[in-house]
């Protein structure tokens, strides 16, 4: 076995633990740091939207040989006073792209006709796509309702399969990655297109997958809990990250690796466009939401579960016998179970000790091996007659 793969069989045993409840505070301010910066990048910078969502004009042409500057100036020099900044675009080696805001059909001929002259080539083989404004805001629309709906019934099933606490440090965690993604959207200067609401829902549901199973696990580690007095709710939640974290890091860089090759590919072979947009949205919030299901979701669970009066009453009962058990063993050393199993949240140890059961010790008296005797004195006067068989 591998040394990882022997690392992760460590973790699912207890055997190894790294303490990712007790350190949420670190986690927390990571978070916070990242979702100020995306906030930040919303109210100073904004969001690039597509055409598809403010409206506009595109023009698609096959020109090989055009460079960017050649086709801002037939826009500019087309005399049409509605057109904005173009942009313009190089899509792969061979195509080119310009967006204009939206334009009447008798101005987008011009404007039309002006690139086929300035690039030599026939009308006939620029694309037009002309995209309304009302078009474009029902899009916005429908693309925020579906976000909507999703949260919702990811709410209540989540409240349905478990209970609504797991729902709602679920719902945070997929906040906190819509925002923190979006915000690298802001910040990269990616326009936001349909692509991109597509890739947005994926990742919602890649991140909430990789909730769900650790959540599963938390609930089997602490099912009944409350009757026990071995595990807090935290050390218990805390086991269950752990069990989970060598298959929720596989299961991330299997999914990052043809994100990564697929934005490569989109930036230096095919150039910016609705492969890129989709990429990158993959690729951040496949990331975030991966980070989120082990740093955020699970600590943020733990702690609106101390708030139960029975988990608080029972923490304070094991956290006794802990104390109590490591100052019995001398306190150096890593307490563990019955079982041999480290408590979690332990420190992590080659030789651990583990705690006795409590046992009554009565002291007697040595055990007196009966005299040996001759066989002269066996067989003499005063020996006992012996019995005929």
């Amino acid at each position: 076995m591998s040394r990882f793969g022997n690392l992760g069989a460590r973790l699912y045993k207890g055997e190894a633990s790294y303490d990712f409840i007790g350190k949420r505070n670190i986690w927390y301010a990571v978070s916070a740091v990242l979702l100020l910066l995306s906030i930040g990048a919303f109210l100073f910078r904004g969001l690039d939207y597509g055409i598809e969502f403010e409206g506009g004009s595109v023009f698609i042409a096959n020109a090989p040989d055009a460079s960017v500057a050649d086709a801002k100036a037939a826009v500019v020099e087309s005399g049409v006073a509605d057109t904005g900044e173009p942009i313009v675009t190089k899509l792969g080696g061979d195509r080119i792209e310009v967006e204009t805001l939206f334009l009447s059909v008798a101005d987008s001929e011009i404007v039309l006709d002006a690139l086929a002259a300035e690039l030599g080539i026939d009308a006939g083989e620029i694309q037009r796509q002309i995209v309304g404004p009302s078009w474009g805001a029902e899009i916005t629309n429908k693309a925020l309702t579906g976000l909507v709906v999703f949260i919702v019934l990811v709410a209540i099933y989540l409240a349905m399969a478990f209970e609504w606490k797991m729902a709602l440090a679920a719902i945070i965690a997929l906040i906190h990655d819509v925002t923190i993604t979006a915000g690298v959207y802001s910040l990269v200067g990616f326009e936001v297109t349909p692509a991109t609401v597509i890739g947005l829902l994926t990742i919602l549901g890649y991140s909430l997958y990789d909730t769900v199973v650790v959540f599963d696990k938390v609930r089997e580690n602490t099912r009944g809990i409350t009757g026990s007095n071995r595990w807090t709710y935290a050390q218990a939640a805390n086991l269950a990250v752990n069990q989970t974290l060598v298959r929720s890091i596989n299961t991330s860089i299997v999914a990052l690796l043809p994100v990564l090759g697929l934005l490569v590919g989109g930036v230096f072979l095919v150039g910016a466009g609705a492969l890129n947009d989709l990429a990158l949205v993959l690729l951040v919030g496949m990331a975030v939401g991966a980070y989120s299901s082990i740093f955020i979701a699970t600590p943020l669970l733990v702690q609106v579960k101390e708030r139960e009066p029975a988990i608080a009453a029972q923490k304070g009962r094991v956290l006794a016998r802990q104390t109590l058990a490591r100052a019995t063993t001398g306190g150096g050393s890593t307490a563990v179970g019955r079982d041999g199993v480290p408590l979690p949240g332990s420190s992590v140890v080659d030789n651990p000790v583990v705690i006795p059961r409590n046992r009554t010790v009565v002291q007697t008296a040595p055990r007196q091996q009966p005299k040996r005797t001759t066989k002269s004195k066996r067989t003499g006067p005063s020996a006992p007659p012996r019995k005929k068989p």
